[in-house]
């Protein structure tokens, strides 16, 4: 691991360049299999128009970009955990929150307001998202589902970082191990047992509860940072063979469950697609060990801003990609104004382009952490 002068972590901002960009990835590839455009994203129930969408959002979606949360979670408990000597819980929720709950906050309101402003809404939904934004994120705004979990990871870390910082490599591994149990429930409740290990209609919490979830992605961070001792080329072999066996499977598991032209539920068409389950875990894990063989002791000026700008894209972005999607689909996802090979990428990157300058802008503003983080 090194850092520059600032102490920041060269690779660490490549990661968070990158990650952003798989994000909106992600999302110009729901456009071409979800049945509703109007939102960018993908909705309950979806449909593949032709093999070549088959194909193509399987390769961006599910392998190239599946990866893209679980490197946001692991980069921030790797930066985090354990905390700096002497911070107390307090301090350390004064400090995070701060940050990320007055952009949050501001750009849940747009997502209710401003779409109104050319017709993207109607007053009634507006208004039932606004009644809405205490319990969740708006209708406009699915994206902001990562804000909540990354909410739960920033309230657990200082009742795990004292363990932590006392936990031995393998005390470290006996709790991943039993982690990486955990991600094999989803598929038990698909394919075996809809309720197992305690869960019953008054008890939705299964044994492994406190063992699962993102929780998971922070310990495995604190044991590469701290116990994973490894050569550049062991990082970069191993974890080129774990990305390519993840990825491999995941965009396997979508284009296996698709078929064209008929209409499925996206949870059964994306059944190996959440973010906690072993394919996307191993992926995850081999894309991390690749960015650390980025042994720059800076990042150059141009990485390291564009990373300090990536939690203000990542907030607007939807409201650049659903009209470029549109622009660039022409209201026909089955025979997009590019190929389908093109169209998603191109998406992707425009989207990117337009955060990045729109954020850098906003960041010229007066205190212009409060509503775009940096």
């Amino acid at each position: 691991m090194q850092n520059n002068g600032s102490g920041r972590i060269a690779y660490i901002d490549y990661l968070r360049v990158v990650a952003c960009f798989l994000v909106m990835l992600v999302h110009a590839s729901e456009n071409f299999y979800g049945t509703d455009n109007s939102v960018g994203l993908a909705s309950n129930c979806s449909m593949l128009l032709n093999e070549s969408n088959r194909f193509w959002v399987a390769f961006y979606d599910g392998f190239v970009a599946r990866t893209c949360v679980p490197l946001f979670m692991i980069a921030s408990a790797f930066l985090l955990v354990p905390m700096k000597p002497g911070t107390g819980m307090g301090s350390f929720y004064k400090k995070r929150f701060a940050r990320i709950l007055p952009p949050w906050i501001f750009f849940s309101l747009l997502y209710c307001l401003l779409p109104l402003l050319w017709g993207g809404m109607s007053i009634e939904q507006s208004l039932a998202d606004l009644k809405h934004l205490p319990f969740n994120f708006p209708s406009m705004a699915g994206h902001l589902w990562f804000m909540y979990p990354l909410v739960s990871l920033y309230l657990i870390i200082p009742v795990v970082s004292p363990w932590l910082e006392k936990a031995s490599a393998k005390e470290e591994l006996i709790f991943l191990g039993i982690f990486g149990l955990s991600t094999f429930i989803p598929w038990i409740h698909r394919f075996l047992y809809p309720e197992i290990w305690g869960e019953c209609f008054w008890n939705g919490f299964t044994m492994l509860w406190y063992c699962s979830g993102y929780l998971g992605y922070l310990v495995m961070a604190h044991y590469i940072r701290v116990h994973l001792d490894w050569s550049r080329r062991r990082r970069a072999i191993t974890g080129a063979l774990c990305f390519l066996a993840g990825s491999a499977f995941t965009g396997w598991a979508f284009w296996h469950a698709g078929t064209p032209g008929i209409l499925i539920e996206t949870p059964k068409l994306e059944w190996a697609w959440e973010f906690c389950m072993p394919n996307v875990v191993i992926a995850a894990f081999g894309a991390f060990l690749l960015f650390s063989c980025i042994e720059r002791k800076e990042s150059p000026a141009f990485i390291s801003g564009l990373s300090r700008l990536t939690f203000g894209m990542y907030l607007m972005h939807m409201f650049f990609l659903v009209p470029i999607a549109g622009l660039v689909i022409g209201g026909n996802p089955a025979e997009p104004r590019l190929p389908v090979w093109l169209a998603i990428p191109t998406i992707a990157v425009a989207t990117y382009v337009c955060c990045a300058l729109a954020t850098r802008l906003l960041a010229f503003l007066p205190k212009s952490k409060w509503f775009v983080g940096c």
